[in-house]
């Protein structure tokens, strides 16, 4: 709905969220997503991280660090497999890249989602530890992505993986970054994706959108927050006119021949019209594309309340996505 003039104050948005989910944005400090301070942020946000729920891994799954080698001069790249005990080889696999506003986070925090997918799934599933901004902006964090999984989809026949059956996925800025390693992969010539998961994806760094100036709670990544990690991303320049669609992907053109994509978002979540808009431009371009919104949901606010009925069904549809897309049928 880009354009949509529906939005309420920011009361009125606080109130439309689901119960379960209403409640755990009380406990979350006001300070949780200050950037004007980005080191103290990540201190800050490591500790929420930390506070949640995590579930016991399953008997045998095993994880293991690698390192991609640099490209063209560039550093290596640290991957991390998750892989269930005693899976058969050539097995599918997930290429995941962990959110955080491009400043933020790491393969930690998704570490439990990660190994919750390859159990469930059955796949091995590699999660990428990019260099953040502002340390390190547009290009690093992507070309990183595109390192580890360049390194994933050459040594495929080694770690087990079926080539023909590697997906990419994100959250967030990571949801962002899959998108222009989407991009990357396609104008490179490969390798091949054979779908993409788009989780609330950060994709547009102009912030022009209705929903993009409705989220202005401090304990939500919010309008200033989305426009402070957008400028460390890109050096300060964002929503100029020569910014690269590989760091904004909202900003391509020409989105022909991208793999089958997923994307979700919640119905209060800044990225909500520029999720959607993207949503129509990959229908426009042939490319075959889900979306589901979520009431009630805020950004990031299915991890946060991992257990709630509406995050259940929003992880339960995101499984189903996948294993269509990497076994043909749902579990």
């Amino acid at each position: 709905m880009p354009g949509n003039e529906s939005w309420g104050s920011e009361m009125e948005l606080i109130d439309r969220l689901d119960p379960a989910h209403q409640s755990v944005l009380r406990a979350i400090p006001e300070e949780f997503l200050d950037l004007t301070d980005i080191a103290a942020t990540r201190v800050r946000f490591d500790q929420v991280m930390a506070q949640r729920p995590r579930p016991q891994w399953p008997d045998g799954l095993g994880a293991e660090d690698h390192l991609a080698p640099g490209r063209d001069g560039g550093p290596d790249v640290s991957v991390r497999l998750y892989r269930p005990a005693g899976l058969a080889a050539p097995a599918p696999a997930l290429y995941w890249v962990h959110g955080g506003g491009m400043v933020l986070g790491s393969v930690a925090m998704d570490e439990d989602q990660c190994a919750g997918l390859a159990d469930s799934l059955q796949i091995v599933v590699a999660s990428v530890e990019y260099r953040l901004a502002p340390e390190h902006p547009f290009p690093a964090p992507v070309e990183d992505c595109y390192t580890g999984w360049a390194w994933l989809a050459a040594n495929a026949a080694t770690l087990g993986v079926d080539p023909g059956r590697v997906a990419i996925g994100g959250g967030s800025a990571g949801g962002g970054l899959a998108a222009g390693l989407a991009l990357l992969a396609r104008d490179r010539g490969g390798p091949a994706i054979c779908f993409q998961l788009l989780v609330y994806p950060m994709l547009d760094d102009r912030n022009a959108t209705p929903s993009s100036h409705a989220v202005t709670d401090p304990r939500l990544w919010n309008r200033t927050a989305n426009q402070l990690g957008w400028g460390a991303y890109l050096s300060g320049r964002a929503g100029e006119a020569d910014v690269s669609p590989y760091a904004a992907p909202a900003r391509a053109t020409d989105l022909a021949g991208l793999p089958p994509t997923y994307i979700n978002v919640g119905e209060l979540d800044l990225f909500l019209d520029e999720d959607i808009a993207y949503a129509q431009a990959l229908v426009k371009a042939g490319v075959p594309t889900e979306l589901h919104v979520y009431p009630g949901a805020f950004h990031g606010s299915n991890n946060f309340v991992s257990r709630s009925a509406l995050s259940r069904r929003w992880a339960a549809d995101e499984r189903a996505a996948l294993a269509r897309a990497l076994h043909g049928s749902e579990p």
